[in-house]
């Protein structure tokens, strides 16, 4: 199947996770996209580690795949004529710089709507362009401003972050979602729009029953550890050995949970009946379910309670997780190349599958101004020699004909 972003040019001008992790999404559908980075230093995660592979910072390369890059200074001159030549030419583009520094550079979304009227120009902040545009946009600072660490934690113990970036991978797939949908709109209206991304908004967006536990019933969420608010026993038990999430649902559930447990009687208890009288008796039900468990090991009770229908799973690590998804059969990795073709690292697939199925893109994450020359000449309309650049034809004559529509 042909990619559906095949012919998209995105202008990448971001750095570090929320911005690269979505243009990344677009690249792996099949759009090309051009990453900008400072000469010399480049994107900042190239320097975040250790953990580093053989070819480079991990972090970097997680979110950097089917990228070119080129080196452009915006405090030059000439640099920033060919990063607006990009703008210009760009069905999307994406940066995520402080409030100002794209305007300061003739990069702003209406500096590059007069030339570009189709483009789809999404801009990142931490906490907005207004009142809180001197906040400091980091992940970390997002978590603890947005409530998500108040809600992270044993009860009883200080507030944690969750132990990935996550408001900035929730923000990533909001603008992915966001420029796909623009795109879309773009087809019927021959007009572009603006999309204005906020971590704190992503982070919001993604409290679900906790903001809207606050919101509709006045209710202050804590923090739980590993158990649910609203569902129990929603958590991590103790075995003999290690420790089981189970995820019981509703009573039924429940009713196996208890059989499988050697404890039937539990189900009828008056106490445990119904999930609010389970979430209400929660420090009874985790004493007396503990206590059974204690009789076998995780894998054990894991197994017992998957043959009865009820959800439960040791908790593993990312390898073994990984190693769960390669057995039933999800391939959830890709192996990514170097320009010569050379299997140069492993790294975690698109989540989509599609079918039929798509071809894969799996170009490694390149270089520093890995493709400066050839796309300075692409970008100055002069032939490049030996230069083998991705063909842009769809991209760059839709952005003429915009311009021509709208002129």
């Amino acid at each position: 199947m042909v990619s559906p972003l095949r012919g998209i040019i995105v202008a990448d001008f971001s750095r570090v996770l929320a911005g690269p992790l979505a243009t990344m999404t677009l690249a792996d559908l099949g759009a090309r996209v051009i990453k900008v980075e400072r000469p010399g230093t480049g994107d900042d995660t190239r320097t975040w580690g250790p953990p580093f592979s053989d070819t480079g910072s991990t972090y970097f390369e997680s979110v950097n795949r089917n990228k070119e890059s080129i080196c452009l200074d915006l405090a030059d001159a000439a640099d920033r004529a060919l990063a607006r030549e990009l703008a210009t030419r760009a069905d999307v583009v994406i940066e995520n710089f402080r409030q100002g520094t794209m305007d300061a550079a003739g990069l702003g979304y209406d500096a590059i709507r007069q030339l570009n009227p189709g483009v789809v120009y999404a801009s990142i902040t931490g906490f907005g362009a207004g009142a809180g545009a001197d906040i400091p946009g980091y992940d970390f600072v997002v978590q603890a401003l947005g409530g998500l660490m108040r809600i992270t934690g044993e009860a009883g113990g200080v507030p944690m972050k969750v132990g990935v970036a996550l408001v900035d991978v929730l923000t990533a797939k909001d603008v992915a979602i966001g420029v796909l949908a623009a795109l879309r709109a773009r087809e019927a209206s021959g007009t572009g729009a603006r999309l204005e991304l906020t971590l704190l908004s992503s982070l919001q967006g993604a409290l679900a029953n906790q903001a809207q536990a606050w919101l509709g019933a006045g209710v202050t969420p804590g923090r739980l550890g590993n158990a649910h608010p609203s569902i129990a026993p929603y958590q991590t038990l103790n075995c003999a050995d290690g420790e089981l999430a189970i995820a019981v649902g509703n009573d039924a559930q429940f009713a196996k949970l208890c059989s499988a447990l050697g404890a039937s009687e539990l189900a009828s208890d008056a106490r445990f009946a119904t999930n609010p009288d389970r979430v209400g008796n929660r420090k009874d039900l985790v004493a007396l379910l503990e206590a059974r468990l204690a009789g076998g090991s995780a894998l054990e009770w894991e197994r017992r309670l998957a043959a009865v229908g009820v959800p439960a799973g040791r908790v593993a690590t990312i390898a073994e997780g990984l190693e769960l998804a390669t057995s039933l059969g999800l391939e959830p990795t890709i192996e990514v190349t170097d320009a010569a073709g050379r299997v140069v690292g492993t790294q975690v697939r698109h989540p989509v599958r599609w079918s039929p199925p798509l071809d894969p893109r799996r170009d490694a994450p390149p270089a520093l101004g890995q493709h400066d020359a050839a796309l300075r000449c692409w970008l100055s309309r002069a032939p490049a020699p030996g230069a083998t650049l991705k063909d842009d034809t769809a991209g760059r004559y839709r952005s003429m004909k915009l311009k021509e529509d709208h002129a």
